[in-house]
């Protein structure tokens, strides 16, 4: 079985984006940008939303048969590999654009690549989702293009978000795959699981 991981996206609006645009700001990342430098849309998106994402792109990145296959859901420009390099200007561009389904800017570019997805499948191939499937912002969406070759971490159910990028980090460390159910048809929300019991990990 071939497997292509949808990473859901990182908010480009909030405080964490704003440090990283500021022309103040001073550690690495930022200044990398700042020189023009093409970061990875993965790096930049883990700086923005911390264990969710890291865990999402740490899991994607262990279990993808190659990095082509780790796309990440963006505000305007539809599925991009992780590892693309994106620039400051790329990112003011994500943060003019909210994650909605009923906004063109975001909607139309996901709909063109998840249709150019399904024509590059073959039977034996599946996508699955690493992000909440409790939201429409893009489940509703890719259901209606992906319908039952959508899935996701059946352990997913009733977790928040933190919880989810916890989860994915500890089966990435321990190359521990998750097994995958339909979106279509699935619980979504269920009973929340034990919590985790804390690990560290190094940077």
């Amino acid at each position: 079985m071939t497997r292509t991981f949808l990473l859901s996206p990182a908010y480009a609006g909030g405080r964490r984006a704003q440090m990283l645009l500021s022309e103040r700001a001073q550690f690495a990342l930022a200044q990398r940008l700042r020189g023009g430098e093409p970061v990875s849309l993965g790096e930049v998106f883990t700086f923005l939303s911390g264990l969710y994402f890291r865990g999402k792109l740490a899991y994607a990145n262990a279990f993808a048969p190659d990095f082509s296959r780790v796309l990440v859901i963006t505000p305007t420009r539809g599925l991009i590999p992780a590892a693309t390099g994106v620039t400051l200007a790329d990112l003011r561009e994500f943060a003019e654009v909210d994650i909605a389904a009923d906004d063109p800017r975001y909607r139309r570019p996901l709909e063109r690549d998840l249709r150019r997805l399904v024509r590059q499948m073959t039977p034996q191939c599946e996508v699955v989702l690493l992000g909440s499937i409790a939201t429409g912002k893009y489940v509703s969406i890719m259901l209606e293009i992906l319908r039952e070759r959508l899935r996701f971490p059946a352990d997913f159910v009733g977790r928040g978000d933190m919880s989810r990028g916890g989860l994915l980090l500890r089966c990435a460390v321990d190359r521990a795959e998750l097994a995958y159910i339909p979106v279509q048809g699935a619980v979504r929300k269920g009973k929340r699981p034990p919590k985790l019991t804390p690990r560290r990990y190094g940077k």
